[in-house]
């Protein structure tokens, strides 16, 4: 199915694009609230500034794709690979991200308010400035994570991997466990 035919299925209202192939595929801006994109493979996709509000992609591969301000709040995004993605400035408000892998990820100025990245892998992402409050991050790994001045006012960390993690200047308040 070609991107166009896709976004004209959207927008006769269908939802569910499980397992099609978008990679690499230029999205910037777009509206898809709600859709579904189960074990899509959107890698090296450009989604940036796009409306992923409510969306479900489990296990979607986004190895490499660019999030660049996208809207993904309330999105379900649980076992999914965002590998070396881009989201910055991305809102991931009350988005699940359990279990996920995102290792590399530019994660600079996003917002995770109540976030689960429950055992997610975050080795080496970049979270500088992130506002995590209220997120979920107990047992994830964020070894080698760049932590500096992000916010986890909140914050879950039980069982939190923080080795070498740079954590200058992160906000943490007392009622983070």
């Amino acid at each position: 199915m070609e991107l166009i035919e896709i976004l004209d299925e959207y927008s006769k209202g269908r939802r569910d694009f499980s397992g099609i192939n978008l990679s690499e595929a230029s999205l910037v801006g777009a509206n898809l609230s709600g859709i579904i994109l189960d074990e899509a493979d959107l890698n090296g996709a450009n989604l940036s500034y796009a409306n992923l509000s409510n969306a479900r992609l489990h296990h979607a591969d986004l190895n490499g794709a660019d999030l660049t301000n996208a809207n993904l709040r309330g999105a379900d995004l649980q076992d999914a690979i965002l590998d070396g993605a881009i989201l910055h400035g991305a809102v991931l408000d009350n988005t699940n991200l359990s279990h996920s892998e995102m290792a590399l990820a530019d994660i600079t100025e996003a917002s995770l308010n109540e976030a689960d990245l429950s055992q997610a892998d975050l080795r080496a992402a970049n979270l500088e400035h992130a506002d995590l409050s209220g997120a979920n991050l107990s047992i994830a790994d964020l070894s080698q994570a760049n932590l500096q001045a992000a916010e986890l006012n909140q914050a879950n960390l039980s069982g939190t991997n923080l080795e070498k993690a740079n954590t200058e200047g992160t906000i943490l308040d007392e009622g983070s466990p």
